[in-house]
């Protein structure tokens, strides 16, 4: 009986170790399954991981292009309205040549009757420093028909000349001439006074006078009420005297 029981055991034994042997060549394919899947869910989470990092990378980027993209189109904006703006002012450029060439053509003729009319002018003034006023006329004339003086220059020497009138009424002056008294010519001192009076002294300052407006011709005058005041005018234009009222013959403008 006993051996029965040692043989059973026996048997049993064996069929426990067969079922565990059988049990462990099972197990092991599926641990290896397992480590696969672990494997291949590592490198799926490493590419996903790779790919979020690359979608965020891009997404900056895209961030940075976009912001790039907006100052671009304010900075093209800003382009724009300046082109607009050339476009206009070349439209007036082109207007102002337009206008300037009408312009240009004429000043050569308001030129001369400007001359014309300053020249009547001087003609009809009181006759001091006549050569260099009338000379001054007649460079300018010749000035117009060179071809280096351009209009706008004869131009502005015109308006020269009569700024240079403008003064003469607001200055004293004295100065040396020849002019003709009584058919002589006689050198003389001449006093200018603005255009109020215009006087002179011979040389000897024995004769005084005065330019006469209504006669257009020089008259002579009391010694005894000018002479020393004449003599003390021509000193104090020559700046050799300090300035102080004067007496001087100063026609009185009549009533029409």
């Amino acid at each position: 009986m006993i051996t029965t029981r040692i043989k059973t055991l026996l048997v049993a034994m064996c069929v426990g170790g067969s079922a565990s042997i059988a049990g462990a060549q099972t197990i092991d394919p599926i641990i290896e399954v397992g480590k696969q899947r672990a494997a291949a869910a590592k490198a799926s989470q490493a590419k996903v991981d790779r790919l979020a990092d690359e979608t965020a990378g891009l997404l900056s980027d895209y961030k940075t292009v976009m912001k790039q993209v907006d100052g671009l189109k304010v900075y093209n904006a800003r382009l724009e309205r300046q082109i607009a703006n050339q476009e206009r002012r070349i439209r007036d450029i082109d207007a102002s040549i337009a206008e300037a060439s009408v312009i240009q053509r004429q000043i050569p003729p308001l030129v001369v009757r400007m001359l014309d009319g300053l020249e009547q002018f001087i003609t009809l003034d009181m006759p001091f420093d006549l050569d260099t006023r009338l000379g001054n006329i007649e460079a300018v004339r010749a000035n117009m028909d060179r071809s280096d003086v351009t209009s706008a220059e004869a131009f502005r020497q015109v308006l020269e000349l009569y700024s240079i009138e403008l003064q003469y009424g607001r200055g004293i002056e004295a100065y040396t001439d020849t002019i003709e008294l009584a058919g002589a010519e006689r050198e003389v001192d001449i006093l200018r006074i603005g255009r109020v009076a215009l006087v002179y002294q011979s040389t000897d300052g024995a004769e005084t006078g005065a330019w006469n407006k209504d006669t257009q011709s020089w008259e002579a005058l009391s010694s005894g009420d000018y002479a020393a005041a004449v003599r003390k005018g021509v000193r104090i234009a020559k700046k050799q005297a300090t300035i102080e009222l004067l007496n001087m013959p100063v026609s009185a403008p009549e009533a029409n």
